[in-house]
């Protein structure tokens, strides 16, 4: 069975409570992260550690608390106050967990499904995603990838245009894979609001309710929005439910289209 699953952020005992529901077995079974697997939780390294363990019986794309994870381990700039992430920087591992993040792209295919972290801006095809987002795995698995992180770390540019330089399509690509809630119909991001759909910024909506979509058509499983309820969008399928704010995670099985979710064990 291959089963989707939405942030754990660190929740590594309701991860195990869920897989444990699913009757979970590595040697048949494959899971599909959809980002966020560290930070906010209590238990990063031993979430980080589980998924890496499972070699390829489980993939994730890069969400931006992991991303955010990297940048704190090479660059300069140091974790803030909130991030629960110090086990893995302190972790004799941690060479290895970060060089397995640094390999993990910011989406894939699952037949005709897309997984991603945050979503897809509403002008760009499939095309678009996997041209851009290639541009950041090179940069990624490159020789210094601390250089590049130390200058992705901005909101700059919100709008993307052909003559963008390649820094700045990395830029807007992390930004809107990762991090994307509302939207112009042009791609514009939005960064300020993070309430449910009611409630967007004048002049955005949702990145999946924009009507011209132009990968409506296509299956897209998201985490990173916790806050969004009663998602009823065709094609649309928003995994993140808030598991290390004391609601569920949630685990989406591909074979059978079902959904099973764990009350969280962190802030019962």
């Amino acid at each position: 069975m291959d089963y989707v699953i939405g942030d754990v952020q660190g929740c590594f005992d309701s991860l195990q409570a869920l897989l444990k529901k699913i009757n979970f077995n590595e040697d048949r079974d494959r899971l599909h992260f959809l980002g966020d697997v560290v930070n906010r939780g209590n238990k990063s390294l031993e979430t980080l550690r589980f998924i890496y363990s499972l070699k390829d019986n489980a993939n994730m794309v890069l969400g931006n608390h992991d991303f955010h994870l990297l940048v704190c381990a090479l660059t300069p700039k140091k974790p803030n106050r909130k991030d629960t992430f110090l086990d893995i920087l302190n972790s004799t591992d941690k060479s290895s967990l970060l060089d397995y993040l640094l390999t993990r792209p910011l989406f894939t295919e699952y037949k005709d499904a897309l997984f991603v972290h945050a979503g897809i801006p509403p002008q760009w095809n499939e095309f678009d995603v996997i041209e851009n987002a290639e541009l950041v795995h090179q940069s990624l698995r490159g020789n210094n990838p601390g250089e590049f992180l130390s200058k992705m770390y901005k909101n700059e540019p919100v709008l993307f245009k052909n003559e963008l330089t390649k820094e700045e399509k990395c830029r807007y690509t992390i930004n809107a894979l990762m991090r994307i809630r509302f939207c112009k119909q042009n791609g514009e991001l939005e960064f300020n609001h993070k309430l449910n759909t009611n409630m967007n910024p004048t002049g955005f909506k949702a990145w999946f309710l924009h009507s011209n979509r132009a990968l409506k058509d296509k299956e897209i499983f998201f985490g990173h929005w916790s806050t969004l309820k009663g998602v009823d969008v065709n094609n649309i399928f928003a995994l993140d439910h808030g598991c290390v704010w004391g609601e569920r995670l949630t685990a989406y099985n591909l074979s059978n289209k079902t959904f099973t979710s764990q009350k969280s064990l962190e802030r019962s």
